[in-house]
C-alpha cells in the first residue's frame, strides 16, 4: 500500500476504527502491543502519526527489515530499555535473526554505549581540570611527573 493510499484509508475509515485495526494487527505480528503503543492509542492521532512516521522510515529505509530490528535492538540496548530490547529482539527473531546475529548486537551496543561513556566522561574531566586552578594547586592536573 502507498503512503497515499494509506492516507485516504485513514480518512475513510476515521481515526478511532484505524488506530483499533492497527492495535489488533500489531498484537498479530508481534503477540503484543508495547505500552507506549497502549498509552499513544488513548490518543488515536498520536499512536497514528507515530506508526506513520515509523513506517515512513523503514519502508524507505536501504536496510532490509532484520537489519533495521537488530539496530532497534541495539538501541534499545544501549538506552537500558529493557521492553524495547525484549520487544526488538522478538521481532528480529521474527525477520530471521539467529541468535549468534542477536548476540553480537547486543555485545556491538555495549561495546558503543561504554566509549561513549568513556568518551564524553573524559572530556568532561579535562574541561573541568582545565578551568579547575585548586586543582591544580592541590596536584591533581594532568602531569603528574615529579621530574
Amino acid at each position: 500500500m502507498t503512503f497515499e493510499e494509506e492516507l485516504s484509508e485513514i480518512m475513510a475509515s476515521g481515526t478511532e476504527e484505524t488506530c483499533a485495526g492497527w492495535m489488533k494487527r500489531i498484537d498479530q505480528e508481534y503477540g503484543k502491543i508495547p505500552l507506549i503503543f497502549q498509552r499513544m492509542a488513548e490518543r488515536p492521532e498520536v499512536l497514528i502519526s507515530h506508526l506513520l512516521y515509523k513506517d515512513a522510515v523503514t519502508k524507505t529505509s536501504a536496510l532490509d527489515p532484520k537489519h533495521i530490528e537488530l539496530i532497534c535492538l541495539a538501541v534499545g540496548a544501549a538506552l537500558k530499555c529493557t521492553h524495547c530490547t525484549g520487544y526488538h529482539m522478538q521481532a528480529a527473531l521474527k525477520m530471521g535473526a539467529s541468535r549468534d546475529e542477536i548476540l553480537e548486537t547486543v555485545l556491538l551496543a555495549g561495546l558503543i554505549s561504554n566509549s561513549s561513556v568513556l568518551a564524553n566522561a573524559y572530556r568532561v574531566i579535562d574541561d573541568k581540570l582545565a578551568k579547575c586552578a585548586p586543582c591544580e594547586t592541590h596536584g591533581i592536573g594532568k602531569n603528574h611527573s615529579d621530574d
